[in-house]
């Protein structure tokens, strides 16, 4: 089993009220499978949600937070663990060195680039963490189609494109990721 999940989401809570729900519902299997939530540290929007939930289930929490949004009050002072750190760059190294595994749920640009680094750094093979979109009210569907044609042109191959976990099931999300099998992508770096 992956322990330690970490979630890219977002500090808004969205416009539809099933972000929340099914936020709460990942957040529930993350508490009650003995998994711990690695996180943003931060305590609006998504983030807010998802750490609770943690949190009401009796799991742990820990978040990584940098100085700028402490100050700007947005991190989660009742979280079982909270790290204050420099920049946005140190956020996003810790939460990869503390992480079995990697879940987008519906966020804004820093989701995306949060997911996106996590998912390079493993075509280029600086780690085999599998990394998973969460697919809540078909909120990825058009990044779906939109990776999709990257690769019917030549930008993404299709074998790393397969490596990507899509699930809008909380249960099966978490089953995917335990199941990962790193697949062999040497062949993108030529030797």
């Amino acid at each position: 089993m992956k322990k330690n999940i970490c979630i890219f989401c977002g500090a808004s809570q969205g416009n539809n009220p099933d972000y929340q729900l099914y936020a709460q519902k990942l957040g529930q299997h993350i508490a009650e499978q003995g998994r711990r939530l690695i996180y943003g540290g931060g305590n609006k929007g998504l983030m807010g949600t998802i750490a609770n939930a943690v949190l009401e289930h009796g799991g742990e929490v820990i978040g990584v937070i940098p100085e700028r949004l402490v100050q700007a009050e947005t991190a989660h002072h009742g979280i079982t663990q909270l790290e204050i750190v420099s920049d946005m760059h140190t956020r996003k190294a810790r939460m990869t060195e503390l992480a079995d595994a990697f879940i987008a749920m519906p966020g804004g640009s820093g989701t995306l680039e949060e997911i996106f680094e996590v998912w390079t750094g493993a075509q280029i093979g600086y780690h085999e963490k599998p990394v998973a979109l969460y697919n809540i009210n078909h909120f990825w569907q058009s990044m779906q189609v939109f990776l999709q044609h990257a690769v019917n042109e030549g930008f993404i191959r299709e074998s790393f494109y397969q490596t990507l976990i899509v699930s809008n099931d909380p249960a099966s999300v978490l089953h995917s990721i335990d199941t990962y099998i790193p697949k062999d992508l040497d062949r993108w770096i030529k030797k």
